[in-house]
């Protein structure tokens, strides 16, 4: 149902995750003046002049990029089932909280071994805004199942 709150929330959660896939969402610069970034593949560094190479290959991360969005599409079409879209709508809670803490821990092992620095930008905060969204939503799914039964010890 297009209507109800948490299926605009699980919208704006595969729009946040379809932006995360293509490109970079988490820059640095390393001493050397090259830029390391973590895209879906892995950790690119960039040198200028050069060809980017592959650091490192991040699985996991990967894998959280495309499940959430891929989850969130099929809570949304679960809509009769408010039990079910409700444990998966928690399943993405896990996996938000999963996949903020892994880009954080990816980030601090980046500057550590690279001796890089963060640079800013509007990606950053994509993985928080998931988590805040896919918590709304969850959150949209109770209050939906409390409305209903509420009206069914009315009859």
């Amino acid at each position: 149902m297009i209507q109800r709150i948490q299926s605009i929330y699980f919208s704006l959660m595969i729009l946040l995750s379809l932006v995360l896939i293509s490109g970079s969402f988490i820059n640095f610069s390393d001493s050397t003046g090259a830029a390391i970034k973590v895209t879906l593949n892995g950790i690119v560094r960039d040198r200028i002049g050069q060809n980017p190479e592959m650091i490192d290959k991040l699985l996991p991360l990967s894998v959280l990029i495309i499940l959430i969005p891929a989850i969130s599409l099929i809570t949304i079409f679960i809509f009769k089932n408010r039990k079910l879209q409700l444990w998966f709508s928690l399943f993405i809670v896990i996996l938000a909280v999963v996949f903020l803490i892994a880009s954080i821990y990816v980030s601090f092992r980046i500057v550590s071994k690279f001796d890089a620095r963060l640079i800013p930008g509007f990606k950053m905060i994509l993985p928080l805004a998931i988590l805040i969204f896919s918590i709304l939503a969850s959150r949209g799914i109770k209050k939906d199942d409390q409305l209903v039964k509420s009206y069914d010890r009315l009859r």
